[in-house]
């Protein structure tokens, strides 16, 4: 415990209290920021959640208990942080520790660690911590010389602070902010905009809500402890599960097992339809089935309907069918809305967490094709506009004798 920051934390709420304080100005939110500074420790519980643009309800949603800790050392995120299972905090679930992350994948019992040297990027794509990230997107409001916009709301216990940013490029805060390179898989407009809400309280941000033309995410911090751990004590195999394999990242995913499946029977499900019906492998009876595991939030996965569109209508449904599984959403409404944004009709079936397990998915998109006794001909991996479509268009006229 640090006597020094907590005096200098307790010191800063005090002044806040002391005198009558403008809640919708910058020198507001120069006063939150030196708050955040005087963080060098937190723990707390955090709830994250997804949404797809235009969707009405989550299409993700997760708990976790976190401690995080100031890093001024790590020029990249700036910190070092751990994600444990809510209801069992001894159950590790990600960390980083300013030069590597490790991922914990329980059904297996392994933890894949990521050096960040696979495939070099001028960041670190991982989120940082709740009280990092606020830091660093309040630093950037009040310091860069991109278009911005702030726009303030005093909510009576809370201030609710708006940063829009109109830029040609996207904003993502790994650690500091970064315009992120072209994608084409991001579409619409490139605005990026974050939320914030600061608890007058304390004057602490606790919720971060963050929105692009992609994805929107939320998190919400709350029953926070600030500065009663050291850096110091802070070492990432500490919370490694006993027993556990340890494997190091490999380009294309930390693990991969869908090529066992090769030649194999294809496990069987039954799944409830956007159309709002019981549908199972068997029920599908064409020479020639592709699956796809997909997800809403994947950019790839979104890329390759116009394909899918097409390539439904290119054979006899006697010779081939398609069906698309989600992946990541738990919610047929947010099927349903993915569906009319994008304007398809082909089966798209709400996945489990043990039809993923026994098809072995951790990526998106996953293609199978399946020949007419439902064996497993191909996988692949990934999607690529014109090379992917290729590759699976030859597997399916291999197989189908007639037609169109």
């Amino acid at each position: 415990m640090n006597t020094k920051s907590v005096i200098a934390l307790a010191l800063s709420i005090f002044l806040f209290g002391a005198c009558k304080v403008n809640y919708t100005s910058k020198d507001y939110i120069k006063a939150v920021l030196k708050n955040l500074d005087n963080i060098e420790s937190a723990t707390y519980y955090l709830k994250g959640e997804n949404w797809a643009p235009g969707d009405t309800t989550a299409s993700d949603i997760n708990y976790s208990y976190v401690k995080e800790y100031d890093n001024p050392s790590d020029t990249t995120i700036g910190s070092k942080f751990v994600h444990l299972n809510q209801n069992n905090p001894a159950q590790l679930e990600f960390c980083y520790d300013g030069h590597m992350r490790a991922v914990v994948y329980n059904d297996e019992k392994m933890v894949v660690l990521d050096s960040f040297t696979v495939r070099p990027l001028p960041f670190r794509p991982l989120t940082p911590p709740f009280f990092n990230y606020a830091k660093n997107i309040l630093r950037y409001a009040l310091e860069t010389t991109d278009s911005i916009s702030l726009d303030f709301a005093d909510l009576k216990d809370s201030i609710y602070v708006k940063l829009t940013i109109h830029e040609d490029s996207q904003i993502e805060f790994f650690g500091k902010a970064y315009h992120m390179p072209p994608s084409p898989y991001t579409y619409g407009n490139n605005t990026s905009i974050y939320e914030l809400w600061i608890n007058k309280s304390d004057n602490l941000p606790y919720k971060v809500r963050r929105e692009m033309s992609h994805n929107i995410s939320v998190t919400i911090c709350k029953d926070y402890e600030l500065n009663k751990m050291d850096i110091r004590d802070f070492k990432a195999a500490d919370y490694f599960p006993a027993g556990y394999k340890i494997q190091s990242y490999r380009m294309g995913g930390g693990r991969s097992k869908v090529h066992e499946l090769l030649g194999k029977t294809a496990p069987e499900w039954t799944l409830p339809s956007a159309g709002d019906m019981q549908i199972a492998l068997s029920d599908l009876k064409s020479k020639v089935l592709l699956i796809q595991f997909t997800s809403v939030s994947c950019g790839p996965c979104k890329a390759s309907i116009p394909f899918l569109k097409k390539l439904g209508s290119e054979y006899k449904k006697a010779d081939f069918d398609f069906v698309a599984i989600e992946s990541t959403s738990r919610n047929l409404d947010v099927l349903k809305n993915y569906m009319n944004r994008n304007k398809f009709d082909y089966k798209y079936l709400l996945g489990t967490k043990e039809v993923l397990k026994s098809y072995s998915i951790t990526a998106f998109p996953v293609f199978f094709i399946l020949n007419e006794n439902r064996e497993v001909k191909k996988v692949v991996v990934g999607y690529g506009e014109g090379t992917t479509d290729m590759e699976i268009r030859k597997v399916i006229n291999d197989m189908v004798i007639v037609k169109i």
